[in-house]
C-alpha cells in the first residue's frame, strides 16, 4: 500500500511540473571569508548592503544605504531625496570612485548587477526604479517612473507578530499612488522582508511541501503581451514600466532584459527588448504555477531560462524565455539574493534568512540548475564567515563569491575550497 501511495504522490508531482529531488541532508562547504574587504576614504562609509557585484575586470560596484537622506514637505505632498550612493572599488577593495551623485532615482537601494557588456544596473524600491549606467559612469536607460510623493513615516507590517515582515523586513510604505500598501520588504528599518510579511501563504499550503515543492495547481492567466488584454489577476500589476519596489535585473542573449517586479503589491516579471521597449509580462500573486508570493531575486541561465526566488513559497520557480513554466524546487529556505555562475556548467547560489533580524538562521546555498541542493555554507551572525540578512551575491566564479549584508553593513569575499 505505501508503495502504491509513494508512485501515486510521485506521479502527481511530475504532472504538476514540480521537482523530485530526494534529499535527507546537505553537505556543508568549507569555504574562507574576507569580511575586511572593502577601503574607503576617511567619513565615507558603507551602510546596508542593497547590492554587490563585479564586472569583468573584477571591478567591485556596492550600491548601499547611506548617504544624507532628506525629505522635502510641498503644499500637500513629501519629496523623499537621497538616501543611496553608488560605490565603485577595484579588485582589491580599495575605494575607486562614487558614481550618480545626487541621481534623482537614487532612495533606498535593493540590487546591483553587471551585465555582460559591463553596463552596472540599480535597482531601488524608494523611486521604484532599474537605472542602468555605462562603463564610464553615465545614465544610459532608466526603466519606471519615480513617483512624485513618498511616504516616509514607517508603516506597520500587514504580516502577522511574529512573522518575518513583522521584523526588519518591514519596508515604509509603498508610494501613494503606486499600486497601494506595501508589503514586506528587505533587511533594515526600510528592509528586505519575506512574503510572510505580505499576508503571504504558509509553507506547505494547498498541496505544496514545507519547502515548496510538491503538486501545485495552476494559476490564472495573466495576460500582458503586447496588444493582449491587460491582466486582471491580482498582482499581475500594469504592463509596462509602472513598477511597485522592484527588486532585480537580470538579461538573456540577446539583451532582453527582465525585472522582477515584487515587493510592492505586484508579483510578476515584466520582460523588455535592449531600448527598454515594453514585450510583455508574466505572473501574479499566489502560490500556483507561475505564481509569486514576494519574488527577491532574478537570473537567467546560458539557455535563456529564468529562475525566480518566490521567497513566499519558499521555492524556485523556472521559465522560459517567453514565460512559460517549466519547474519548481525548494530545499534552500527562504530563498532571498541569488546569483549564477558563468562557464560551461552553471550553478546557483542561494542565500536563505530564516528570522526577522538574519541573526538566528542563515545559510548559503549551493544549488545545481536542476534544482538538486549540492551543499551550503555560513550562518547568522556577524563575525567573518557570518552572515547578516545576505541579501544580494555576486558569482562569476564558481568558487569565489561577493555577499553583500544588510545588517552587518559590509561586503563579504567569500572563497569556497574544493
Amino acid at each position: 500500500m505505501s508503495r502504491m501511495l509513494t508512485a501515486f504522490v510521485a506521479a502527481a508531482v511530475l504532472a504538476f511540473g514540480g521537482s523530485l529531488v530526494a534529499q535527507t541532508s546537505v553537505q556543508e562547504l568549507v569555504f574562507d571569508g574576507n569580511a575586511d574587504l572593502l577601503r574607503t576614504p576617511p567619513d565615507t562609509f558603507v551602510g546596508e548592503v542593497g547590492g554587490v557585484a563585479a564586472n569583468s575586470k573584477g571591478q567591485i560596484f556596492v550600491y548601499t544605504r547611506t548617504g544624507h537622506p532628506y525629505a522635502t514637505l510641498g503644499d500637500n505632498r513629501t519629496f523623499y531625496r537621497g538616501g543611496s550612493r553608488l560605490f565603485q572599488f577595484d579588485q582589491n577593495g580599495k575605494f575607486v570612485r562614487e558614481l550618480g551623485q545626487d541621481v534623482y532615482g537614487f532612495n533606498a537601494a535593493y540590487g546591483i548587477r553587471v551585465d555582460p557588456q559591463d553596463n552596472i544596473w540599480t535597482i531601488d524600491i524608494g523611486a521604484s526604479q532599474v537605472v542602468k549606467f555605462d562603463a564610464d559612469g553615465r545614465v544610459a536607460l532608466v526603466l519606471g517612473r519615480k513617483p512624485e510623493t513618498i511616504n516616509v513615516r514607517p508603516g506597520a507590517s500587514p504580516g502577522p507578530a511574529g512573522t518575518v515582515g513583522s521584523g526588519v523586513f518591514g519596508p515604509p510604505p509603498a508610494p501613494p499612488g503606486a499600486g497601494g500598501p506595501a508589503a514586506g520588504g528587505r533587511g533594515g528599518p526600510e528592509g528586505r522582508g519575506t512574503p510572510e510579511g505580505r499576508g503571504g501563504a504558509a509553507p506547505g499550503a494547498r498541496g505544496g511541501a514545507p519547502d515548496g515543492r510538491g503538486a501545485l495547481p495552476p494559476a490564472p492567466a495573466a495576460g500582458g503581451g503586447r496588444g493582449g488584454p491587460q491582466a486582471a489577476a491580482p498582482g499581475s500589476g500594469t504592463p509596462g514600466s509602472t513598477f511597485n519596489r522592484p527588486t532585480d535585473v537580470g538579461w538573456d542573449k540577446a539583451g532582453n532584459i527582465y525585472i522582477a517586479d515584487g515587493l510592492g503589491n505586484t508579483n510578476r516579471i515584466a520582460k523588455f527588448d535592449k531600448n527598454g521597449n515594453f514585450i510583455k509580462q508574466w505572473g501574479s500573486t499566489g502560490d500556483g504555477q507561475g505564481q509569486f508570493n514576494g519574488i527577491e531575486a532574478l537570473v537567467v541561465d546560458a539557455q535563456d531560462n529564468v529562475y525566480v526566488a518566490d521567497a513566499g513559497n519558499k521555492r524556485i520557480e523556472v521559465f522560459d524565455a517567453e514565460g512559460t513554466f517549466k519547474s519548481t524546487f525548494g530545499n534552500v529556505g527562504t530563498p532571498l539574493g541569488m546569483c549564477i555562475t558563468r562557464g560551461g556548467t552553471q550553478y546557483l547560489y542561494v542565500s536563505h534568512v530564516g528570522d526577522p533580524d538574519g541573526m538566528e538562521d542563515a545559510a548559503i546555498y549551493k544549488v545545481a540548475l536542476d534544482g538538486k541542493v549540492l551543499g551550503k555554507f555560513g550562518k547568522a551572525g556577524k563575525l567573518p564567515k557570518e552572515f547578516g540578512v545576505a541579501n544580494s551575491i555576486d558569482c562569476r566564479s564558481e568558487t569565489e563569491l561577493l555577499v553583500g549584508e544588510m545588517t552587518n553593513w559590509r561586503v563579504q569575499r567569500v572563497t569556497l575550497k574544493k
